[in-house]
């Protein structure tokens, strides 16, 4: 028994050296963006193509997990995909120019896309629905540390040494982790799949890419006449996928999944959410850099309450699951994650320091426990054997919309700049627009059931027909 209990505690551990590289590498890119577009010769939006090519390889390659996991085994992709990340990670140290760090940036989403879905993955199948939520907030935790360290090392690093430190920091992270993984992890197999969707795979591949580079290339440059066809042939491939994946015995990605309602209304809200999210993450240190005309170390210090929050979260989540179940979290957490961000449209040059930290610590907490919730509720009614393609189908959804988020804020503050230089008013409108959709991200929880999810929360045992109203 003490040795399956510290199975179930060194698993998450593990999985947790590869969340902390990637919560730490998305957070100190933010934070040190316009350092480095100054290094490339470039803007701020045009230097985001290396937010946004790490954020579409990662959503295309998702999908892939699943069927490799269930060939290879779990201990064999995961410690292939940490090794990829680290090599990635040098060599967006060492890049030259900016289409040289896109592709690298590319590169460490392809491993990331095995990464994440794999390592939650291996969660799910090594503990059970009831310990699930307390096995990924330990999972989530350094992650979360990655995320506290990373506006400070990223303002550190762009201010005082060079922005390539924050990609070589994670070689000796990823060595540890590939030693961890080969010396402590068990190999899990899933059940072999008879073949590859090739066909489902590169009309989600060309779907999602196209439109996410469509809407990256407006953002980053007033020419249209490639940004608007990649955008149509990424909505035709999209309406192509979904009749491919509907007819297909054996698909990319099982689309039977959006029947089981915590499920699909889990899925709609967390890409809605975490395009709010990622937005605000891309355009708040523009807004203390650019705007406020703090220094990258000063921006990454107030950064840092924001991921200080989410720390502090990361204990309370399992009760207060407990206490009020998914539905009122999600409807009233939600609402005041929104008005969190739509607070920052009132930061000024004449706000106290303090108040913008507060501010933003309120909103680290917020935003950090409606992922806590939205990342367990999708999976409170799968079945065991649709768990695998859950995951990837879940997991793919986030990169995507972070993605969408990024290309989308920026575009809009290219908009509303103009050709000139950003403005408060124009972070305004920005921030007034991710805050609503932030709001958006409620609704599909007020036709959820009150004791949806409750096995999975631990609120009470899951009866017989309140899956759904």
């Amino acid at each position: 028994m003490d040795k399956l209990r510290g199975k179930r505690t060194i698993v998450p551990l593990i999985v947790a050296s590869a969340y902390f590289m990637e919560n730490f590498d998305g957070t100190v890119i933010t934070t040190a963006l316009p350092s480095i577009a100054r290094s490339f010769g470039s803007s701020a939006p045009a230097a985001s193509a290396g937010i946004t090519a790490y954020m579409f390889a990662v959503a295309i390659f998702i999908p892939v997990s699943g069927w490799l996991v269930d060939r290879y085994g779990s201990k064999t992709v995961f410690r292939a995909a940490i090794g990829l990340f680290t090599l990635a990670s040098m060599l967006c140290g060492v890049s030259s120019g900016l289409i040289e760090f896109t592709a690298t940036r590319a590169l460490q989403g392809i491993s990331g896309a095995m990464m994440l879905p794999v390592g939650r993955l291996i969660v799910l199948r090594s503990t059970s629905r009831a310990e699930y939520v307390r096995a990924m907030s330990l999972v989530t935790m350094p992650g979360v540390v990655g995320q506290i360290m990373g506006p400070l090392l990223g303002g550190f690093f762009a201010s005082y040494l060079t922005w390539r430190w924050i990609f070589f920091v994670n070689l000796p992270i990823g060595l540890l982790g590939i030693g961890l993984v080969t010396l402590l992890m068990d190999e899990q197999a899933g059940e072999l799949r008879a073949q590859f969707d090739w066909r489902g795979a590169g009309l989600v591949g060309v779907a999602v890419g196209c439109v996410i580079a469509g809407l990256s290339m407006m953002a980053s440059s007033p020419e249209m006449s490639i940004a608007v066809p990649l955008l149509v042939v990424g909505v035709v491939s999209g309406v192509l996928a979904v009749r491919h994946l509907r007819a297909c015995p054996h698909p990319l990605l099982e689309l039977k999944l959006l029947a089981t309602s915590t499920f699909s209304r889990g899925a709609s809200g967390t890409f809605l959410f975490r395009l709010a999210a990622a937005a605000f993450g891309f355009v708040l240190p523009l807004l203390l850099q650019i705007v406020l005309g703090m220094k990258p170390f000063l921006a990454g210090v107030l950064v840092f309450s924001s991921a200080f929050g989410a720390f502090v979260m990361k204990g309370s989540a399992p009760p207060i699951l407990r206490r009020f179940g998914f539905r009122s979290v999600l409807l009233c957490n939600g609402a005041l994650s929104a008005l969190s961000i739509l607070i920052c449209m009132w930061f000024g040059l004449t706000t106290p320091l303090l108040m913008i930290a507060m501010a933003l610590l309120v909103g680290g907490f917020a935003r950090s426990l409606q992922f806590a919730a939205l990342n367990a509720v999708v999976y409170a009614d799968v079945e065991p054997p649709l768990m695998s393609a859950a995951t990837s189908f879940a997991s793919m959804l986030q990169p995507l919309a972070s993605a969408a988020g990024i290309a989308a804020s920026a575009l809009l503050l290219r908009v509303s700049a103009g050709h000139g230089v950003l403005t408060a008013f124009d972070m305004r409108i920005t921030l007034l627009a991710i805050g609503l959709i932030a709001l958006g991200a409620v609704w599909p929880f007020l036709a959820m059931a009150d004791m949806a999810g409750a096995e999975l929360s631990g609120r009470q045992p899951l009866q017989r027909g309140t899956e759904s109203r």
